[in-house]
């Protein structure tokens, strides 16, 4: 199993993320494998959010703070003229404001890209794995008919034709034995349409979300930019109004800004919880429909691995089904597995 594993890396952030403290909300530290139905795990990216939310808290305190401070000590309309230190300060403090808000943007337009590529190989790696089950599903059904209708009725028309003769019959026994054995192992094959999951129709699904998603995203982040850019303006041109104005969007974009990252945080680390370990959610969703070895054996595709359709016959084990009534040199025998 651990050589298997080596062969899946997830990116270096992945685990970073898959680090992040798990805790519920009575405090309690709780295991960080992927499992979304369970409470204790959804409780843990409520935490998440809830630390985002002490940091809105947190900034908006200090923004209420600054402005108190800024208001309560103004000096008289006679000491006017000296006002200038105390403008520039603001001034100083607006455009470094402003630089780390265009900093944070351009990290946002950068990720918003790279959060919209990965949904798009998501979706195109579920609309490949839909049509190779589709396909396998096609091969089977098709490979089944074939034998159930045409060799069986081609083992029947041989069978009459070789009606008189005796050795001839016992291997068209035979045959039908080994063909029955091969339908047994066809009906065995999971069926993916019991399992009640169109995976192409959960691509549809996350690509119409990833759509509208990004576009809020990309609208947020360019109402970030017109806000520095209309306060800088504002500055520039001493226009106390705008500044207002400016002033109450961008505590509105503020609290949009931290609600988003609350919501990335969380989706970020259940994302990463996932791409760490995402061979026991797999099998945990599919433990009562599918045999937790042919999930395994087709999640990893490995020649490593046991084929769970073939039955291999361990040394030793071989033992020969062989016609008695014929002369031993036309003996005909066919090995099969003693399990």
């Amino acid at each position: 199993m651990s050589s298997i594993r080596e062969d899946y890396m997830a990116p270096w952030w992945t685990y970073w993320l898959h680090n992040f403290p798990h805790v519920n909300l009575n405090f309690q530290p709780i295991d960080n494998t992927f499992t979304p139905q369970d409470q204790n795990y959804q409780q843990s990216l409520i935490f998440l959010a809830c630390m985002v939310a002490a940091g809105l808290g947190l900034n908006l305190l200090c923004l209420a703070i600054y402005l108190s401070c800024l208001c309560c000590c103004r000096k008289d309309e006679e000491e006017e003229e000296s006002k200038s230190p105390n403008s520039c300060c603001v001034t100083w403090s607006a455009v470094t404001a402003g630089l780390l808000s265009c900093a944070a943007v351009g990290v946002g337009f950068y990720g918003n890209s790279e959060t919209n590529d990965g949904v798009y190989q998501l979706t195109y790696s579920l609309y490949n794995t839909n049509h190779t089950l589709g396909g396998v599903d096609s091969l089977v059904t098709g490979t089944m008919g074939s034998m159930e209708s045409g060799l069986k009725q081609h083992l029947a028309r041989l069978d009459e034709i070789f009606a008189t003769r005796g050795d001839y019959v016992q291997t068209l026994r035979f045959m039908q034995q080994m063909a029955d054995n091969v339908i047994k192992q066809l009906l065995g094959l999971p069926d993916w349409d019991m399992t009640k999951v169109d995976l192409a129709a959960i691509a549809d699904q996350t690509t119409y979300i990833e759509y509208y998603r990004w576009l809020t995203y990309l609208l947020l982040l360019i109402l970030d930019l017109v806000i520095c850019l209309a306060a800088c303006l504002g500055l520039a041109k001493q226009s106390r109004w705008l500044l207002t104005t400016m002033m109450v969007f961008g505590v509105l974009t503020l609290i949009l800004s931290w609600a988003s990252l609350g919501a990335d945080l969380a989706s970020a680390v259940s994302t990463s919880d996932f791409c760490v370990t995402p061979e026991k959610f797999i099998m945990n969703q599919t433990k009562d429909l599918i045999s937790s070895e042919i999930v395994h054996y087709y999640l990893y595709c490995s020649q490593a691995l046991r084929n769970p359709f073939q039955q291999t016959c361990p040394s030793g084990s071989i033992r020969c089904a062989c016609r008695h009534d014929a002369p031993k040199d036309q003996w005909n025998a066919v090995t099969e597995c003693s399990l």
